[in-house]
Order: structure tokens, then C-alpha cells, then sequence
């Protein structure tokens, strides 16, 4: 029979491998959703239609900066071939990546550079993209894009 100490010290050492394999998993889990925001930012951006139908799930809604609930079909109508504008540089900043099993959620604030009046201009939105993991793969379920006020 194992001393007692000895057996303290396996449950110790199994339970801290058990919470840096979950914290390994996570830290996946965070990457994989990060990357997904990223694929999807990209995608709206450069109005790649296929990717962004890809990277999202069927039950996608959006709440557009406008304020308005627009469900998969709708979104997909804006980035359409024949509506494809030049898309102004985009910065993207202060990311935070929460995951909670199955469902991650990725905050970004997103600042465009663009030309008004011969001026250069910023516009400013934070967005929440919540992703959806399912079988294995994740899917963008929801993205909500909030302007934010200049300074």
C-alpha cells in the first residue's frame, strides 16, 4: 500500500495536469475562435462572399451598426458580388477572447481610415462576434457592431 503522502501527492500532481490540459484546451479554443473572427472580419471586408457563407452557421443574426437585426440571408444580400465597394483600411484592436465550452465570444474594437470631403477620416465600432461550436468546427452564430462616439 502507497504511504499516504505519497498518494496526496499523485492526486495533486493528476489534478494539476488534469487543469493544465483544460487550460490547454481553452487556450485552443480561444485561438480557434480569434482566428474565426479574424477569417470573418476579412471576409466582410473584402466582400468574399463563399468565405463568409463558410464561416457562418445557418441561425447567423447581426445587429448592424445601423441598428438593425438582420438574420443570415439578409447580412449574405449586403456583401452580394454587384454591391462589392473598395473597402477602407481597416485597424483591429483590443481584442479579448472569452470561451465557454462550446461557445466563444471575441470583443474587437474596428477603426477605418477613409476619405470625406479631401479629409482623412476615422470611424470607430466595437463588435462582439459570438462563434458556435459544433462537431468540431466552429461557425460564426451572431455579430453585434456598436459605432462609437469621436472624441
Amino acid at each position: 500500500m502507497l504511504p499516504f503522502r505519497a498518494v496526496l501527492v499523485s492526486l495533486s500532481l493528476l489534478s494539476l495536469l488534469s487543469m493544465a490540459g483544460g487550460a490547454a484546451a481553452r487556450d485552443d479554443a480561444g485561438a480557434a475562435v480569434a482566428a474565426l473572427a479574424g477569417k470573418f472580419l476579412e471576409a466582410q471586408r473584402s466582400f468574399d462572399l463563399p468565405a463568409i457563407r463558410a464561416l457562418t452557421a445557418e441561425n447567423y443574426v447581426e445587429v448592424s451598426p445601423a441598428g438593425e437585426l438582420d438574420d443570415r440571408e439578409k447580412m449574405l444580400g449586403f456583401y452580394a458580388p454587384e454591391k462589392k465597394t473598395q473597402a477602407p483600411p481597416l485597424t483591429v484592436d483590443n481584442e479579448l477572447t472569452r470561451v465557454y465550452g462550446d461557445v466563444g465570444i471575441q470583443t474587437v474594437k474596428l477603426t477605418y481610415t477613409m476619405m470625406a470631403g479631401g479629409e482623412q477620416r476615422k470611424m470607430t465600432l466595437r463588435a462582439t462576434l459570438v462563434a458556435h461550436r459544433r462537431g468540431g468546427e466552429w461557425k460564426m452564430v451572431s455579430a453585434q457592431y456598436t459605432g462609437v462616439r469621436p472624441p
